[in-house]
């Protein structure tokens, strides 16, 4: 099926695909769910990986931060992990620790267990997307999955990790299973966004969280080519398509190859390390730009968070005069835990009055 609507009028489709928007759109990273009170009301009651796999509550979660803060697209709630999950990997998701893997993969043996996933397998997070492309009315909604190499580095480390000893040990060690790890994880990245776009999402945000610990040299030969797939065949739905790492200052050039070129809108997502003009000289040509007010800045209070914005509102412009194709505000990563909802509504009505 295919419930995907037309949105002539969305800021968000506009500026991802190179048009020009009625304003300046905004949404964040992490903004459904984290720091809401009404989604701790929801959590309270349900684990992540409960509430990740229940229609209901994905639908309800994605709706919270539209409803409060007028954002100009809705991203899914729902993990990276959850089609590893779905696809009978042993796994959870940890308070304060983050996904914690029971069985890591470390051999080609391991790597030949793993099981693509299938459509029926993830059902609930369909039947979501089915209900929100309803409820949201003219507010796009965006779907994402993990890369496979931030997928790759839970499954051999066991968990988050700061170096990626055991990652980057078999990349370079043992290339073989690597590569073969890294193709079934294609697969996986694959089939949870075809579900999504088959389902009616109006754009995709692939997140490859750790990508920025690679050498640009070791990106290409490693990463890129299973990225770039990812990407090729997805653009045939024809939405705008998002490629998003963190520190990947000097992967951004790469990353928009890996997106762009495909006959799909492409848009990399930039941190807060990299200005937008900078970027906008470093992604390919006909690429948007996303990004990058620093999370930690709406901490700060909101008179801080409205200088702050108002110079990612105009380096946004600057990247567009250099030769990005379109510019959407969001943060540098997602919305920390401890900020102020009231801070995130303000930001929100202070870019749309730019």
């Amino acid at each position: 099926m295919n419930n995907r609507r037309e949105l002539p009028e969305s800021p968000y489709l506009a500026a991802a695909s190179g048009r020009k928007p009625s304003r300046v759109p905004v949404w964040f990273m992490r903004q459904a769910g984290r720091s809401l009170p009404e989604y701790r009301a929801l959590r309270a009651k349900n684990t992540m990986m409960q509430a990740c796999f229940d229609a209901e509550l994905i639908t309800e979660i994605t709706l919270q931060p539209v409803r409060r803060h007028g954002v100009d697209a809705a991203i899914l709630f729902s993990d990276i992990v959850v089609p590893l999950r779905a696809s009978g990997i042993a796994l959870d998701i940890v308070p304060d620790v983050g996904p914690v893997i029971e069985n890591p993969i470390r051999t080609a043996a391991d790597v030949a267990a793993v099981k693509p996933l299938e459509p029926q397998q993830v059902a609930p997070v369909a039947e979501a997307v089915s209900t929100l492309v309803t409820e949201l009315g003219d507010v796009p909604l965006i779907g994402f999955a993990g890369a496979p190499f931030t997928l790759a580095s839970y499954l051999i480390e066991g968990g988050p990790s700061r170096n990626h000893e055991r990652t980057k040990a078999m990349m370079l060690g043992d290339t073989d299973t690597w590569h073969a790890l890294m193709s079934a994880l294609t697969d996986v990245t694959i089939g949870f966004l075809q579900m999504q776009v088959d389902a009616g999402v109006d754009a995709i945000q692939v997140f490859d969280s750790w990508a920025g610990t690679l050498s640009l040299v070791d990106y290409r030969k490693y990463v890129l080519p299973h990225s770039t797939r990812v990407f090729e065949t997805l653009a045939a739905a024809g939405v705008p398509m998002t490629h998003f790492g963190v520190g990947t200052a000097e992967l951004l050039g790469a990353m928009s190859q890996a997106a762009s070129g495909h006959g799909a809108p492409a848009v990399v997502g930039v941190d807060w390390r990299t200005s937008l003009p900078d970027a906008a000289t470093r992604v390919v040509p006909g690429t948007a730009l996303q990004g990058n007010l620093d999370p930690v800045v709406l901490l700060a209070g909101y008179p801080v968070a409205e200088q702050a914005a108002r110079t990612v509102v105009e380096d946004g412009r600057r990247a567009v005069d250099a030769g990005a194709t379109g510019h959407v505000f969001n943060l540098g990563h997602g919305v920390l835990p401890g900020t102020d909802p009231e801070v995130i509504t303000e930001v929100v009505r202070l870019v749309h009055s730019l």
